[in-house]
């Protein structure tokens, strides 16, 4: 958060499951393409919020499983938890709010008397959270029941039924809406309310998100029935909420364009970098751009003609140094000459390459610092380097002209160390 010291240019709050990330998307592309596009135009003046119903036991999972990016905020467990940054600092001040009027032994005390009810894994069980499997034909008269007698025991709860099965028992302050309620009222007090808030779901439990005032809502194509009808009851005549024509994560990028947020086009949908001239250029644009190339060169999907690689050669300073994460020092030049020897070796198989906070810092006249995590997945090994380069501005016209690279350095993420170093390019 520290890193945003004014308004940001969007917040974008997404759901995780079937909103961000596609469990039927086996290639991940729309979330790749949401990647590059991030990291490109907006993670240096702009906010990343996931909200999900998931635990921080199963998020933290699914970020192993999938090649998501890290948010600048998180908020978990239905909205009962907001942490901050990739070190996850909880926010104690939303603690307090939620343990008003809020007593979980109660809650599991009355729970326990319905024998429809079945608590879900003990990783989905929060102090501000608990949570149930309930059959759809039965969670209406369940609910109904519950809440009467939890409100009779002195107990201000909101019961939340969604994906056609779970049903969460909070306390009445929190759920999505509220937790985004309450950043967007802390982001204001501090003086860097966003200029533009974009919240994405697919379920009923983001229905919350979409009713809070000045914020633009995209419910992705594949949106369940239960947030469909809400949307039908509570919010068709909206303009700022729409129903996308694509899944989860390209339906997002979709949501961008039309509410004229900013740039919608991906990296990812950029069939020839040599060509393609942006308006407004930046530091993160250049190490996305560099690094889908290599992604591609090493699938076959670019041309493998002397023009690309002058290009590439173009782009690095003659004199400019690669240090490996295993010490080893080259020159970019060595790297690209080696590179030309790789062209399609990783054709037709699971072979991706993505990057994460990307984040650039002035040290100079027309020079940045950028640091930046790169993702590298071969097959079902996912290795990961902390990267710091130094690039320059190319010549007198500024950033427009482009970037010269003037050194890498390298070292392994722990934990995500690659077992062969041999092939380990840029």
């Amino acid at each position: 958060m520290d890193r945003i010291t004014k308004a940001a240019r969007l917040m974008i709050v997404s759901d995780l499951d079937h909103t961000m990330v596609d469990h039927h998307d086996p290639e991940n592309m729309s979330l790749l393409r949401f990647n590059a596009l991030w990291e490109s135009n907006y993670r240096h003046d702009s906010l990343l919020v996931f909200s999900t119903g998931r635990s921080p036991t199963l998020y933290k999972q699914l970020r192993k499983e999938k090649p998501m990016l890290t948010p600048d905020i998180t908020i978990m467990s239905v909205g009962t938890e907001i942490t901050y940054g990739s070190s996850m600092l909880p926010d104690d001040g939303w603690v307090k709010i939620l343990n008003q009027k809020w007593d979980r032994n109660i809650v599991i005390e009355e729970t326990s008397k319905f024998p429809d009810l079945t608590l879900q894994a003990e990783t989905e069980q929060r102090p501000h959270k608990v949570s149930f499997y309930v059959d759809k034909t039965k969670a209406q008269v369940v609910m109904k029941e519950l809440s009467s007698r939890l409100e009779k025991r002195g107990l201000d709860v909101k019961l939340i039924y969604s994906g056609g099965m779970d049903l969460d028992v909070l306390p009445q302050g929190a759920g999505k809406g509220q937790a985004l309620s309450y950043l967007l009222n802390k982001l204001k007090t501090e003086g860097t309310l966003p200029v533009n808030t974009l919240a994405c779901g697919d379920s009923g439990n983001d229905a919350e998100l979409f009713s809070i005032p000045d914020v633009y809502g995209v419910m992705v194509s594949n949106a369940q029935e239960e947030l469909l009808q809400w949307h039908a009851e509570n919010a068709k005549g909206n303009p700022n909420i729409i129903h996308a024509k694509e899944r989860c994560a390209a339906g997002i990028i979709e949501a961008i364009g039309h509410f004229n947020l900013g740039s919608n086009t991906s990296p990812r949908d950029v069939a020839d970098f040599v060509e393609c001239k942006l308006d407004r250029v930046n530091p993160g644009y250049e190490v996305v751009k560099f690094y889908l190339f290599y992604e591609r060169w090493r699938r076959g999907e670019a041309a493998n003609c002397e023009t690309y690689i002058a290009s590439l050669k173009a782009s690095c300073d003659p004199t400019a140094t690669f240090v490996f994460p295993t010490g080893v020092e080259k020159t970019l030049h060595e790297c690209i000459y080696a590179m030309k020897g790789c062209y399609g070796d990783q054709r037709g198989k699971q072979f991706r390459v993505w990057v994460d906070r990307v984040l650039s810092t002035p040290i100079g006249l027309n020079t940045w610092l950028v640091k930046f995590d790169k993702w590298e997945l071969s097959g079902d090994e996912r290795c990961c380097c902390v990267t710091t380069a130094k690039i320059n501005a190319k010549g007198s016209g500024g950033a427009s002209d482009g970037y010269t690279w003037v050194s890498v350095q390298q070292k392994w993420l722990e934990g995500y160390e690659k077992k062969d170093t041999s092939i380990w390019l840029f």
